[in-house]
């Protein structure tokens, strides 16, 4: 009897203050509450059963899984040409200032004169030009001969041809002083962003980096974007240092820009350290990122529910022969879940390789939530013994809550 008495005193107490607390609204908050937030709402756009709407795909971590995770999805600047064989040549273009000297086979013709023995040579050089909006330079006797757009060479051949029958076995040559149409502009991150003249050499992509001072930042999170003729590619920087295929030459008027990306990931839940981590210098895997926040918390961490969040490729997960129907456009939400409690995990999670902006969500254990619910229970009523004197000072609580 007394044992029964005692068991129905504790559980009154608990009803009776958590009937209290439930509708009292006078306990200390540091904002409104939730209730009345959703309460006094002008307007709400909810959703039905409180679930946000996302499909996702939940996928266990396992060796079969690794190959579509740890293999990049690369860009290449293989598809502008130029990585293989000799430099490009470099077209004449608008604005380049040109010097044209004429060559004749012997005096009495129509540049030399006659007394050309008083003379250094059987040549004249026609005064410095610009190649102008319509593309074309002005030869005595020839005219206005096209330039822009074709080689030095061709030039040079179109206007011996037009004077052929009026100098003397005429050869030209064509001298660029001043090469405006054939620069790349090199921006971002780099010490001396400037635009760069391409010599006759050719220049590649980290040859036009290194003229502009070199980097500002890592290796490692840095990119470099070429664009040419409304054509983009991005390529990481490493992938041009390590894959001579990838460091093409450069053209006239391409932009090559330089952007540091930081790269970061949180963690939420039961991990070490919940927060958001910096990549820093180096790549890091799911393995390194848990044990980069302070590893699973031995107190509250489900070994066997630890969460990737990640946008996938559709062509990523489609090659896993999942079934995509259901999500629009070009990514997948993505859950990755991985198992630590099996000891093969452990090599998967050091072979996974993060990514930029992944989220690592390390579930409670569920004998987390029933220590919660006993420490509830357990402040009311700790002892049997102690039973009277909770009771009493309930009472006492309900009392000044009340005044």
């Amino acid at each position: 009897m007394g044992c029964s008495r005692i068991g129905s005193t504790r559980v009154a107490i608990v009803v009776a203050l958590t009937t209290i607390l439930a509708s009292c609204t006078s306990l200390p908050r540091s904002g409104p509450d939730h209730k009345d937030v959703d309460r006094d709402a002008a307007v709400k756009v909810t959703t039905k059963e409180r679930r946000v709407g996302i499909d996702y795909a939940l996928i266990d971590l396992s060796k079969n899984v690794l190959p579509y995770f740890t293999s990049a999805q690369p860009t290449s600047f293989k598809g502008f040409g130029g990585g293989r064989g000799g430099a490009p040549e470099i077209p004449l273009g608008y604005g380049d200032v040109v010097q044209v000297a004429i060559f004749e086979a012997q005096s009495g013709g129509l540049f030399i004169p006659s007394d050309a023995g008083s003379r250094p040579g059987n040549y004249i050089s026609l005064p410095e030009q610009t190649i102008d909006r319509n593309g074309t330079i002005t030869i005595p006797y020839a005219g206005r001969v096209p330039a822009a757009g074709r080689l030095k060479e061709t030039v040079e051949q179109d206007v011996e041809d037009r004077l052929a029958s009026r100098a003397i076995e005429p050869q030209v040559v064509i001298t660029t002083t001043t090469n405006r149409s054939s620069q790349v502009a090199v921006l971002g991150d780099v010490n001396n962003p400037q635009r760069i003249t391409i010599s006759p050499a050719g220049e590649r992509v980290l040859d036009v980096i290194s003229a502009a001072g070199g980097l500002t930042t890592n290796n490692i999170e840095t990119n470099v974007t070429l664009q040419r003729r409304g054509k983009t590619a991005t390529v990481a920087y490493n992938t041009l240092l390590k894959n001579p295929a990838e460091n093409i030459y450069v053209a006239p008027n391409d932009t090559v820009s330089i952007d540091h990306e930081r790269r970061t990931y949180l963690t939420l839940g039961a991990a070490g350290v919940s927060g958001r981590f910096d990549f820093e210098e180096s790549d890091l895997t799911l393995g390194e990122a848990i044990a980069k926040a302070g590893g699973l918390r031995d107190d509250r961490a489900d070994p066997a529910q630890v969460l990737l969040y990640r946008l996938v490729p559709k062509k990523t997960v489609q090659s896993m022969n999942v079934d995509t129907t259901r999500f629009a456009g070009e990514t997948v939400p993505v859950i990755v879940r991985a198992n630590l409690r099996d000891p093969a995990t452990l090599f998967a999670v050091q072979q996974f390789k993060m990514e930029d902006k992944d989220i690592i969500y390390i579930s409670n254990s569920d004998s987390v939530e029933l220590v919660k619910f006993l420490d509830i229970v357990n402040s009311v009523s700790s002892t049997v013994a102690g039973v009277t004197d909770d009771a009493n000072d309930t009472r006492n609580a309900v009392q000044d809550l009340g005044n």
